[in-house]
């Protein structure tokens, strides 16, 4: 392992494991102070810094403990290649782990502080800003690195070998397809000739390949399919595609501009993982950031925002382009998502963007039209007329 390779590794290392300390300590501890302000105004007044410091000592042997029990076995068996872990690349296991253990308990110290100020009948801390913000920023850092990890992270990205969980528009494994020669119908006394040795050219194939096809049919003679697809390769037929040397890949290329703004066009998969990251989270951000409303906070209504919420974080268990991906954030987000806005919006007034609101139930339409109900047969349009 180069010098490089172990540079990068130590530092995806070193920040997913802050992203596993740094929100617990940040949140516990103010959950400490909520606790010790408690304490000091109640009547009898209490000790206030011992309960200060027995959560503070409780959070750091909280995260000593799972560190060596849990996240470093876990850590080795996964570079060691375990089965269980990478067999099928399907899921996650450091994002899962790293939910469970991080991201649940901050969410439930969260409910207890509201909780805590809300029988106490005060209102101190209402645990805003850099908690909440802190907690998911460290839950998209663990996604972007687990992402983009695999990658070279100097160079261009076109020597790079990709992995499964960054996006990519390159098809492997296509196989070459063999040329369709006419058959010629055989002459009454002519010769039949012989068949050809293999690798060898057959007569007729070069002037048949160098003729265009005619209207209506692909490059190998056969017609296209009624949606206009090229039988044999996936994807839009209207994107002109590359051939590499044997046909071993086929490399998407919607278009290619060389004016003197080419700059502009300008992409690269690892850039996007960071977009994407982002992106995959801001719903769940924008939910959560509804619970530091001083309305909502001190209700009981900071019980399914971030219950659902939790929820939400699930899906990043799943790889990033699996298929259950989509039916994931139906159910885990959008659909529960939707039904938590319109009571806020019942009780609390616009305290949530409408914004969010529409998304929620476009989305949880559109999935359930497009999988389910064009299967019907009354909104099949291929075949009412067959």
């Amino acid at each position: 392992m180069g010098s490089g390779s172990t540079l990068k590794f130590a530092v995806c290392e070193v920040l997913q494991f802050a992203g596993l300390c740094v929100p617990l300590f940040i949140v516990m501890q103010r959950f400490a102070v909520i606790v010790a302000k408690v304490k000091t105004s109640a009547q009898p007044p209490g000790d206030g810094s011992t309960a200060y410091w027995l959560i503070v000592a409780s959070s750091i042997a909280y995260v000593t403990s799972t560190a060596l029990l849990i996240w470093v076995p876990m850590k080795y068996m996964v570079f060691m290649k375990k089965k269980v872990f990478i067999g099928r690349k399907k899921w996650r296991p450091v994002a899962l782990v790293y939910v469970i253990l991080s991201t649940l308990p901050c969410f439930a110290f969260l409910i207890a502080s509201s909780e805590v100020q809300i029988n106490n009948n005060m209102k101190h801390d209402l645990f805003t800003e850099l908690p909440v913000s802190l907690v998911l920023f460290s839950l998209v850092c663990i996604d972007i690195v687990e992402r983009i990890r695999q990658c070279r992270l100097t160079g261009q990205a076109n020597g790079v070998t990709r992995d499964a969980d960054i996006a990519t528009t390159a098809l492997t494994h296509i196989a070459q397809v063999t040329p369709v020669v006419p058959i010629t119908p055989a002459v009454p006394g002519a010769a039949v000739p012989e068949p050809a040795a293999p690798g060898s050219a057959v007569p007729g194939q070069a002037a048949a390949a160098a003729v265009p096809p005619a209207a209506g049919q692909t490059a190998a003679g056969a017609p296209p399919e009624t949606n206009g697809a090229i039988p044999g390769i996936p994807g839009n037929p209207r994107i002109p595609f590359n051939m590499s040397a044997g046909g071993a890949a086929c490399h998407l290329s919607p278009y290619t501009y060389t004016g003197p703004l080419r700059f502009l066009c300008a992409s690269d998969a690892r850039a996007d993982v960071f977009v994407d990251g982002f992106m995959f989270w801001m719903d769940t951000v924008e939910m959560v950031r509804v619970a530091g409303h001083p309305l909502v906070f001190y209700s009981g209504w900071v019980f399914p925002i971030y219950i659902f919420s939790y929820l939400s974080c699930l899906r990043v268990v799943v790889m990033p382009h699996s298929p259950l991906l989509s039916s994931l954030g139906m159910v885990l987000q959008d659909l529960p998502f939707f039904f938590v806005r319109v009571g806020l919006v019942a009780f609390f007034g616009f305290v949530t963007p409408i914004f969010y609101l529409v998304k929620n139930l476009l989305v949880c339409l559109a999935f359930i039209y497009f999988n389910f109900m064009t299967k019907l047969r009354i909104f099949n349009t291929e075949r009412m007329f067959f």
